[in-house]
């Protein structure tokens, strides 16, 4: 009887049983993978929402990564681990699964002390284990740490002096923290602590308070634009959270430069000093939020300005002596020394006052030059300026050759490197400074001759000096710039006048062949006047 059910070879019913198969086959292998990948993307999601849990109700510093950059050792498990978590503060170090016990047992940067805290300029070392910073040197018998493969030796969060395991002892454990290399820098826990308490108490004589930290106390403040340098900004604020008090390093995406500043106010008179991480746009950025301290008669903390050049540009840092651009090309912690060697000047502020205002605005400004640049090859459109523009030098017109540019100047270098107002360096020229209440007006034939002055085989036409720059322009549309900051403007008047000083850091410890070269010809000028 069986038999009989059965399907004759060749029959009908046959294929379609096999089709079946087929199909039941087929849909296995496509919807198993959809499934499989749909429950692994589930099982991550949950661990995110997890790790963001976690990130958000601790006092850690907690950042994902795929890929720790050395070799790296949970501080639970003490197993190896090439991606987890790390807190860019105290610089724990941990596996996905060990998180939440991480963030129970381990205490973070604390960057004020606790009120009860009876001694407050004794504040004891906090050290954690493992993962010591390669090349360092144990404190008690000055031999390498971290050189064997596991969790070992231990680092202060606060000083950065490593020990061996061997060579940690109860001493070591209650000693005092020196604060180590950049003590002059970090704003101690202690000093917020009784800065706190002094404001409870209606006091503000933090002279005296400051006076236990010595005279070559210099808090430095880091305000870092994250989004700078293909956002090499935000490493860049992990590694200052490291090396200083977390409360001294903002980003200034997120807390305005004004806001950050007011904690220059806690500090003692003329002692503060800022790192602008970022390019010429976040400097100038900073710089006004210091001119509004300035209104708000806050001149007595008033900081010093030094600048840690991030993406392209960066003409005010280049003449500052910091570069044209920082690509991690030094430790954070050389920057940091840096910034202790760099000595004090001024560099004067111009205000750009702009009456009968008639701009197009674009909804892209940085397609300004683009837009214009590729038409002017084609129909040199900004051609004959002297016909389209009248300038004014210390209300005197001055007449003016063909040119297809006016470019005014406060600083050695503009258009990414180039020493415009020097040229060739081959004619006798007036000396051009950043503090001397002059500005430099030159003139172009084009972007060629622009080629020509960067390469330094031209002079540029150099118009003149004045305190107060006045341009009218009288055609419909022309393009313009400000510290960077293009856009399309029509019939105006431009009024360029001296608005106030900055205190700005210089750093002397490089100088390029164009410096010294530079150099060299004033001298040379110098001596045949």
């Amino acid at each position: 009887m069986e038999a009989e059910r059965r399907p004759a070879p060749g029959s009908p019913s046959e294929g379609l049983f096999a089709d079946g198969h087929l199909i039941l086959w087929t849909l296995c292998s496509v919807l198993l993978p959809v499934f499989i990948t749909f429950w692994c993307s589930l099982q991550r999601s949950r661990r995110q929402l997890h790790r963001r849990d976690i990130f958000r109700k601790s006092k850690h510093g907690w950042r994902d990564t795929d890929l720790f950059s050395q070799p790296t050792y949970c501080c639970v498990c003490a197993q190896h681990i090439l991606q987890g978590a790390f807190c860019d503060c105290c610089g724990l170090r941990v596996d996905e699964g060990c998180l939440r016990k991480a963030d129970k047992r381990f205490q973070c940067k604390e960057i004020m002390l606790k009120n009860d805290t009876k001694v407050l300029d004794a504040m004891p070392h906090h050290w954690i284990r493992g993962n010591v910073p390669l090349c360092s040197y144990c404190m008690v018998c000055k031999q390498q740490c971290g050189c064997q493969p596991k969790l070992c030796d231990y680092r202060c969060i606060w000083c950065q002096k490593t020990v061996h395991d061997e060579c940690m002892k109860n001493s070591l454990k209650n000693e005092k923290c020196d604060f180590g290399e950049f003590k002059n820098l970090i704003i101690p826990p202690s000093y917020l602590t009784s800065i706190n308490q002094m404001r409870k108490d209606k006091k503000t004589d933090y002279e005296v308070l400051a006076s236990k930290l010595g005279k070559q106390w210099t808090p430095l403040i880091i305000l870092a634009n994250s989004r700078s340098g293909t956002n090499m900004g935000e490493g860049l604020l992990g590694e200052f959270r490291i090396l200083l008090n977390p409360v001294q390093v903002f980003d200034v995406t997120k807390t305005p430069p004004i806001k950050a500043l007011q904690l220059c106010t806690l500090l003692p008179y003329y002692s503060a000093r800022v790192l602008v991480c970022g390019g010429d746009g976040t400097v100038g950025w900073v710089l006004d939020a210091v001119d509004d301290m300035k209104i708000k008669g806050q001149e007595k903390y008033i900081p010093q300005v030094a600048v840690l050049p991030l993406g392209t540009g960066n003409d005010l840092s280049n003449t500052l002596g910091w570069g044209t651009g920082y690509a991690g090309e030094i430790p954070v912690a050389q920057v940091l020394r840096n910034v202790m060697e760099a000595d004090g000047i001024k560099l004067d502020r111009w205000k750009v006052q702009v009456t009968n205002k008639g701009y197009y605005n674009l909804r892209k400004p940085k397609a300004v030059y683009l837009f214009y640049g590729t038409k002017d090859c084609l129909v040199q459109e900004c051609k004959d300026l002297n016909k389209k523009v009248e300038l004014e030098l210390d209300g005197e017109r001055v007449a003016l050759p063909s040119l297809e540019g006016i470019i005014v100047l406060n600083i050695g270098y503009w258009g990414g490197g180039c020493r415009l107002w020097e040229g060739m360096g081959d004619e006798t020229y007036p000396l051009a400074r950043h503090d001397d209440g002059l500005l430099e007006v030159v003139g172009v034939y084009g972007s060629f001759h622009c080629a020509q002055i960067q390469v330094k085989l031209a002079n540029p036409f150099r118009i003149g000096q004045a305190h107060t720059v006045r341009l009218i322009l009288k055609c419909s549309m022309m393009p313009m710039q400000v510290d960077g900051e293009p856009w399309a403007q029509g019939p105006c008047t431009v009024t360029i006048t001296h608005k106030t000083h900055a205190m700005m850091l210089y750093f002397s410890g490089e100088q390029t062949d164009d410096d010294i070269s530079s150099t060299s010809d004033q001298e040379d000028i110098k001596a045949t006047e």
